[in-house]
């Protein structure tokens, strides 16, 4: 692996182990044992690196919440998403952690964010309206793009939510199962008939997950 590649993962490791606030790229540099110097040929600054993480969690989000074509909606399919959801929200814990600090201090990235947050939405719409032409949820057509937009708000904000209305400092997976089944009662709430069963099943299984 490129030394560049590296500092990236450690990053990312770092970042979600013990926060983005407290790592700095010296951190990283004597995690890595390598030379800040060396760090700085790859980043200019911390916040290079965080773009560049940025870009994995950019790829995640558009490929884990792509509409789906040609497949029959079953459990698989619909469990793929809610591991999409889980993988995501793990992998780049930090920055849900930590979103708007990070944010707020770089305004292209910001940009890039909102962008991407905007694609993401405009794909999980396509996905609301296949999974009601399918026969899986039962919602007026007005309403699929603010169960869109409130199922991606309780994504991005639920590890916040979990730090500051506990006494937990660090966030476990057991905590990011319970956000999917917040998510996943929702859509049982939307469920026909036919397809409430794969939702209970799905439930059965994360919950399993957080215990």
């Amino acid at each position: 692996m490129k030394t560049r590649d590296k500092i990236i993962q450690a990053s990312l490791e770092l970042f979600n182990e013990h926060g983005e606030r407290t790592i700095t790229t010296n951190h990283i540099a004597a995690h890595l044992d390598i030379s800040p110097g060396n760090l700085y040929y790859h980043f200019r600054n911390k916040e290079d690196i965080i773009r560049c993480i940025f870009d994995q969690y950019e790829q995640h989000l558009l490929l884990g919440f792509k509409p789906y074509a040609d497949q029959k909606v079953d459990l698989e399919l619909l469990m793929s998403y809610f591991d999409a959801m889980f993988y995501t929200m793990w992998q780049f814990r930090f920055m849900y952690a930590n979103l708007a600090d990070i944010l707020a201090r770089d305004d292209t990235l910001k940009a890039r964010y909102l962008k991407v947050q905007q694609a993401v939405l405009e794909q999980s719409i396509a996905v609301l309206n296949q999974l009601k032409k399918d026969g899986i949820l039962q919602i007026e057509d007005e309403r699929i793009a603010d169960l869109a937009d409130t199922i991606k708000m309780i994504i991005g904000f639920w590890i916040s939510y979990k730090l500051t209305q506990s006494s937990i400092a660090t966030i476990s997976k057991a905590s990011l199962y319970e956000g999917l089944l917040r998510v996943l009662m929702i859509f049982k709430a939307y469920s026909t008939p036919d397809s409430l069963a794969n939702f209970d099943r799905l439930e059965q299984h994360f919950r399993s997950q957080s215990n």
